[in-house]
């Protein structure tokens, strides 16, 4: 692919960010905001298994699944194939909203990551007490796999989380393929992003941020961590920083499960079986089964 083709994805999602920033709300969101109740939030979720908060755990799954969506993402968008997937499979399954910025509807992960994270422990605290759970599995896409690193390293999370569970994860940062790097050269632009859109600044790779979550080693204790990564990612990149070192951590490459696949950042984590099969198998090692191209009809 031209290096100007590849360019494409990573330069619209940075335009989408900007524009969000600076368009005004014209619709009221669907999603319920973080410091909306319990009920609210169930209400608020398609009627497709997922968000029940009378659900209780069985004792195969003896433990709530909490979906964390990433950035511009939100509660229900980000996950309508995976969640219905996990419920299938017997999982109580949860997804909340976070990282609301004011007059930015729909679109959310774009405020301060440890702010962000602070609404996760808040939810998880939530899910916890209603399914009677002593500890949940957390699985994120993008932001979303890695923010919940900041709630297990320095928000008491790792007491709560069994598993954390990223799918194209921007553990340590990214590029845009590069193009992070222009930004010196556009005057005013960096400082426009972190006033509008703080969670992409802090995800910049040397960012503050990621500087501080690093700081000491990828892990904590106690937690088992799943990165799912795809070659043909260009949003985190290079794809390889995803990948995580320390103890109980599995580092997965979908293209060595299925050279076929060719997902890119946003389907391994809205639409690819493949990726939901071993995010399965993370969830349940005990009862793990290899994971194939024939993993997208089971």
């Amino acid at each position: 692919m031209l290096p100007w083709k590849r360019a494409l994805g990573p330069l619209t999602a940075l335009l989408l960010a900007a524009t969000v920033t600076v368009t005004p709300a014209v619709a009221a969101t669907t999603s319920a905001p973080a410091t909306t109740s319990v009920a609210a939030h169930s209400a608020a979720a398609p009627s497709s298994g997922w968000n029940n908060y009378s659900c209780k755990p069985s004792a195969a799954h003896p433990r709530p699944v909490v979906l964390v969506h990433g950035t511009l993402g939100n509660a229900v968008d980000n996950w309508l194939s995976l969640a219905p997937y996990l419920v299938s499979r017997g999982y109580c399954v949860f997804s909340l909203d976070y990282g609301q910025l004011p007059g930015v509807p729909f679109f959310y992960g774009l405020g301060p990551i440890d702010a962000s994270a602070g609404q996760l422990a808040a939810y998880v605290d939530r899910v916890l007490a209603a399914t009677g759970a002593a500890k949940a599995d957390l699985v994120g896409h993008s932001q979303g796999g890695m923010m919940p690193r900041y709630y297990l390293k320095f928000l008491g999370g790792a007491a709560k989380v069994n598993a954390l569970v990223g799918l194209a994860p921007s553990n340590h940062g990214t590029t845009l393929l590069g193009l992070t790097e222009l930004l010196p050269y556009f005057p005013g632009a960096e400082d426009l992003l972190n006033e509008k859109t703080p969670a992409l600044t802090d995800q910049v790779a040397g960012s503050a941020f990621l500087t501080k979550l690093n700081a000491g080693g990828d892990t904590v204790p106690g937690v088992r961590y799943t990165v799912i990564a795809t070659r043909y990612d260009e949003v985190v990149t290079p794809y390889r920083t995803q990948f995580l070192t320390g103890p109980d951590v599995r580092n997965v490459l979908l293209q060595d499960l299925c050279p076929v696949d060719i997902s890119e950042h946003v389907a391994i984590g809205t639409i690819d079986r493949i990726a939901f099969h071993e995010v399965a198998n993370a969830l349940d090692p005990a009862r793990a089964t290899p994971t194939t191209c024939a993993s997208v009809f089971s």
